[in-house]
């Protein structure tokens, strides 16, 4: 606490309410208790901010105090920060283009397929034949934009500083097999095993790169202040995110963000934003909703938003301002119909005129993670075309599960694996998770004869890792089949949004 003196200047208070002060004192680092009250108006003289002092004529009593920016990490400016990250010469936030880590990315089969089976299936309209077994390959698939990139960084920082010790604050993607071979490039990746994740080991000096999902601001001001190199390949989707929630806290909204609690990139937007409430699905979204309409069981709510709250929240006081923010690997639609949610709750509650004043909507919807959802609604628009899908990516990633959901409620037969090491070719047999995250094996998942196969890969997924899938279920299908000769394609089309 810091012991501070203060002179506020005739600061009409006359029908303000207690959150737009709150935003005042929060300018100047202060905070309102939150047993304090305010009723009618005042002219403030000099007072101590440790101490109560009457501040209206109607001798109403707000207990300020100043707080040390050092005790309230979650209280950081998240755009100051970043701005301020710029500024120490340490900081890359662009790909350079370097050719010797593309290349390199190619030979580990990191990046986009330029000779294998995945780029001449895109040559040929999205289909393969081999054998009796027919491939359709969504036409949205794989790798987006923000994550090629992310990987691409993560090399070219390990070309650019070959003698220097590297880390990154997480998995850079969620890919078993591209974080492993990171690793093998010598690169740390620092994970939180339940207790926390350990820096200590960091010096100044080092580089620090900071995944595709983000670092939260803390770390970011805390590597900032240790003087290491920063490669930041946070997904500019991301980025714009942030900048939603940081818009929030100026306007005195709480965020509502729909995402998981738990996942990297929600926990770096969440340090971003001042007041903040997490909500999972629709269902979440709508128990929000009622409870700012007619109010209810408060600690109810608590309890069931326990984990997913900023610190001090009160849904009775926070939830009069919303703005709307997203994980970005959520599903799109089900974002938008929140937002629509709350703002038909806003309006209902305040009326059109002031629904400015409680509810803002800026767009931060990522289009890769629809553009992927909708090439499989496509793929399975008639399910009696397709005998089964597999679905590739990571068993940790939420927008692959979100892939694995939409062809299981197709009712089509549907498996989502990893990696190719989930299927034994002589057992015939498959090691694969369902959308809800049970883990089953399989047996006899290849039918003899002719079969037709949908395939899909969600967005941090090589099209190395569903080339190697494939080659097992041809190898099933076919004892003698000796994989698929490398061609010289068209180059890919990368997407840059």
């Amino acid at each position: 606490r810091l012991q501070i003196p203060l002179c506020l200047s005739s600061i009409s208070l006359r029908s303000v309410r207690l959150c737009d002060f709150r935003a005042v004192l929060r300018k100047m680092k202060l905070q309102l208790s939150s047993r304090s009250t305010i009723r009618g108006c005042a002219s403030v003289s000099p007072f101590s901010a440790t101490c109560s002092r009457q501040l209206c004529r109607s001798r109403t009593a707000v207990c300020v105090r100043a707080v040390a920016e050092s005790d309230t990490a979650d209280r950081l400016d998240g755009r100051t920060i970043r701005r301020s990250l710029n500024q120490t010469g340490r900081y890359t936030r662009n790909p350079i283009d370097d050719p010797r880590s593309q290349a390199l990315m190619e030979e580990h089969g990191v990046g986009y397929s330029s000779t294998g089976l995945v780029a001449q299936m895109r040559d040929n309209n999205n289909m393969w034949q081999q054998g009796e077994v027919t491939v359709k390959l969504a036409k949205a698939y794989g790798y987006c934009w923000g994550v090629e990139r992310a990987v691409r960084m993560a090399y070219e920082a390990r070309q650019t500083f070959p003698d220097r010790k590297l880390y990154i604050t997480n998995e850079i993607i969620h890919n078993p097999e591209v974080n492993q071979r990171l690793r093998e490039l010598d690169i740390n990746i620092v994970e939180d095993e339940g207790k926390g994740k350990d820096y200590s080991g960091i010096q100044g000096g080092d580089v620090v790169i900071f995944p595709a999902f983000g670092a939260t601001v803390q770390e970011m001001k805390h590597f900032r202040d240790q003087g290491v190199q920063m490669i930041d390949t946070t997904c500019p989707w991301v980025a714009k995110v942030w900048n939603s929630v940081d818009t929030h806290a100026k306007k005195s909204c709480t965020s509502v963000i729909h995402g998981k609690y738990s996942h990297e990139e929600t926990v770096a937007t969440a340090s971003f934003a001042d007041q903040y409430i997490i909500v999972k699905d629709l269902k979440e979204a709508q128990y929000v909703c009622d409870y700012i309409l007619n109010g209810g069981n408060k600690e109810e709510f608590m309890k069931m938003f326990s984990k997913a709250v900023s610190k001090g929240f009160d849904p009775d006081t926070m939830l009069d301002k919303v703005g709307l923010a997203n994980q970005t690997t959520m599903l799109k639609g089900e974002t938008q119909q929140i937002g629509k949610l709350l703002e038909a709750t806003m309006m209902k509650k305040y009326g059109p005129a002031k629904l400015n004043e409680h509810f803002v909507l800026m767009e931060t919807i990522c289009d890769a993670t629809q553009e992927r959802q909708d090439a499989l609604y496509e793929i399975t628009a008639d399910p009696s075309a397709i005998d089964l899908m597999i679905v590739v990516g990571g068993f940790n990633s939420s927008n692959t599960s979100h892939l694995q959901e939409i062809a299981e409620h197709k009712g089509i037969p549907s498996y989502w694996v990893d990696s190719a090491a989930r299927i034994d070719v002589e057992k015939n047999k498959v090691y694969h998770k369902l959308a809800y995250g049970e883990l089953k094996e399989t047996e006899n998942w290849i039918k003899k004869g002719p079969i037709t196969i949908g395939i899909t890969s969600g967005a941090s997924t090589p099209d190395r890792a569903v080339e190697e899938v494939l080659d097992k279920v041809f190898k099933i299908n076919d004892p003698n089949f000796k994989g698929i000769a490398p061609k010289e394609c068209a180059p890919m089309k990368v997407p840059t949004h």
